[in-house]
């Protein structure tokens, strides 16, 4: 086994896609952010966790990854990324922007991602999500926020982008990419909380539901001067 993965790291290495994407695509995202207009709202949340110095679990749709980078705000991030030959690329790249990736998956490497995220939490960290990735269904919440957040005790703390106009991608999840001139809103919920009892099934719900009722206030309100702040 060992043999395999020193192999499998050893390609990646010569991987070409994966030495030049990620500068690239960093490129791209400050292009982006530099090109839109941004605002946050209700990101006291976060701030008042890293005031008080508690943890907490970030967590967005995986539609909304591009400019998230910049939604963080605390001592250090360590983020449930896929063991996919795309996850590497994206594991690459947000680590540009002082993310730490855990790698793995609902489908690869998740317990083993998941023990690493619950150290780092006990270390310090706050961890994140994009609960309905890597593949998806779109918008359909994987338990792994909810397991980490039933043994941890942190709560859940949704995160949504709405924007005026986007190109949204012809991909799995229609990833949205702001265009230039866009207004952009990042909203943040408040903190959900997952008792150890409850169903995981009921709170995957829970967490999805509060997801898209966000994503719906920043679709409607990324536009509206009065909502929200600059950064």
């Amino acid at each position: 086994m060992s043999g395999a993965s020193d192999a499998d790291a050893g390609r990646r290495r010569r991987d070409p896609l994966l030495i030049l994407a990620p500068p690239l695509a960093a490129g791209l995202i400050r292009l982006v952010r530099r090109s839109v207009r941004l605002r946050v709202h209700n990101r006291e949340v976060i701030e008042r966790f890293a005031r008080e110095d508690r943890r907490y679990i970030h967590v967005f749709w995986h539609a909304h990854l591009l400019l998230m980078v910049y939604s963080y705000v605390g001592p250090k991030l360590v983020f449930m990324i896929s063991r996919h030959r795309d996850g590497e690329l994206i594991a690459r790249t947000v680590e540009r922007f002082g993310y730490v990736p855990a790698r793995g998956s609902s489908t690869r490497g998740g317990a083993a991602a998941l023990r690493e995220m619950m150290r780092a939490m006990r270390q310090g960290a706050d961890i994140g999500f994009t609960p309905d990735g890597p593949r998806g269904p779109a918008r359909r919440v994987q338990p792994g926020c909810v397991v980490a957040a039933q043994l941890s005790g942190a709560p859940i703390v949704p995160v949504a982008l709405g924007a005026t106009r986007a190109w949204r991608l012809s991909t799995w999840d229609r990833f949205v990419v702001p265009r230039p001139g866009a207004r952009v809103l990042l909203a943040y919920g408040e903190p959900l909380t997952v008792a150890r009892d409850e169903p995981v099934d009921d709170a995957c719900v829970r967490v999805g539901r509060a997801l898209d009722e966000l994503t719906a206030f920043a679709e409607t309100h990324a536009g509206d001067p009065a909502v929200g702040v600059r950064p």
